[in-house]
């Protein structure tokens, strides 16, 4: 005998779900809950289904999600990497609003310790402390895992013009031959390699390092169980293998962020075999200027970078920083541009950055959002300015 569907009046509902009828209706007029049917006098009923669509609704808005995105998440495709992007950017912010508390705890504690004390408050300096600390943890949290990363990579995999992908042509730029030795400085989430592990030539050893164990762990879990490959954490500026050790170095986008560059290169150098080759990647000024414009349209305070790293490597410097240690310095650039028409995955590379956007976003996201939803909803192209330098030691 088929089972009778089960219909709630609004009353019944709402008590169900421990909202009030009020929101029932609300959520009615804004089409973000229907109810399934209507009586002959027009009252609505709601069903267990509809029922589990307002959990879901209730969920994402205690998330911190605004009703217009919750539309978007409920009744539209069903996109789970948009549900996915959408998550991480609210627990990111939720992350920064620990760490915002974190540090206020700090200041009450130290300015609690001062008065304690007898000694005069330094009001100013209290919230220096807030504001610095909040830096430094961002710096220090940023590559904790491969989140960030993931979130940069996304950006270009998914909407770049140039259909090859960064990894695939670098890789195929390297020119792999069968026993070499190979060492990768700053290897992130592994994707030179997890996407093209169909493409490795034989008897090759290659050590993947970083200075993050957590972020080696997820290039291990990308790369899987696969004999080429060894994991080694360490700072590219005290290389842990003896002299004359690789065929090849690799600095995939990672120069910029060692603290003593002239000191990372001889290190690379030392251990690079005779005639070996060094290769590694950056950028130029001009690289994704567009993302810095939008958000500095919105606040000019914000920055995505605590310091300008193209200036202390990039395309137009590479060549005379490298020439001090290498020769045969050459670049070779990748020819590509972003364009898409949605704002998820802009403001998830935005928010993966290691500047002070996420704690001057932190209080005004929805106001964001609306404002990267306005500016990308025509289509928004972004310049790519990337290649990669190789050379060799003498």
């Amino acid at each position: 005998m088929k089972k009778l569907k089960k219909y709630y009046t609004s009353s019944e509902f709402a008590k169900k779900a421990h909202v009030s009828i009020r929101t029932i209706r609300y959520y009615d007029q804004k089409n973000l809950l229907k109810p399934s049917t209507h009586t002959a006098s027009g009252a609505r009923r709601y069903t267990d289904a509809d029922f589990a669509k307002l959990q879901q609704i209730l969920l994402l808005k205690y998330l911190g999600f605004s009703l217009s995105d919750i539309r978007e998440m409920t009744l539209g495709s069903g996109d789970r990497q948009l549900l996915l992007d959408s998550l991480q950017i609210q627990k990111r912010l939720v992350e920064e609003r620990l760490k915002e508390m974190q540090n206020v705890a700090t200041a009450i504690d130290s300015t609690s310790s001062t008065l304690k004390a007898g000694q005069e408050v330094d009001w100013s300096k209290m919230l220096n402390l807030i504001h610095l600390t909040s830096m430094n943890q961002s710096l220090s949290t940023q590559y904790q895992n491969a989140s960030n990363i993931s979130a940069r990579i996304r950006l270009h995999r998914d909407y770049s013009l140039n259909k090859e992908g960064w990894f695939h042509w670098l890789f195929k730029q390297l020119d792999l031959k069968p026993g070499m030795k190979i060492l990768e400085l700053g290897a992130g989430n592994g994707a030179l390699w997890s996407q093209n592990l169909d493409k490795l030539s034989k008897g090759l050893t290659i050590v993947l390092s970083d200075i993050s164990e957590g972020i080696l762990a997820d290039a291990k879990n990308e790369i899987g169980d696969n004999s080429e490959f060894q994991y080694a954490v360490f700072d590219a500026q005290k290389i842990p293998f003896a002299d004359n050790t690789f065929d090849l170095v690799i600095a995939n986008h990672m120069l910029f962020y060692c603290d003593d560059i002239p000191k990372t290169l001889k290190e690379v150098r030392r251990v690079m075999k005779k005639d070996a080759s060094f290769a590694c990647a950056t950028y130029s000024k001009r690289h994704m200027h567009e993302i810095t414009d939008l958000v500095q349209e919105f606040n000019p305070e914000i920055v995505l970078s605590s310091t300008n790293l193209y200036d202390r490597f990039d395309l137009d410097n590479g060549a005379e920083i490298l020439s001090k240690d290498f020769i045969d310095v050459s670049c070779h650039k990748y020819q590509d541009a972003i364009e898409l028409s949605e704002s998820t995955p802009v403001i998830s590379y935005i928010l993966s950055c290691h500047g002070n956007q996420n704690a001057i976003l932190l209080d005004h996201y929805n106001e964001f959002k609306n404002y990267v939803d306005e500016k990308v909803s025509g289509g928004f192209y972004i310049t790519k300015d990337v290649g990669y330098f190789i050379c060799k030691k003498t």
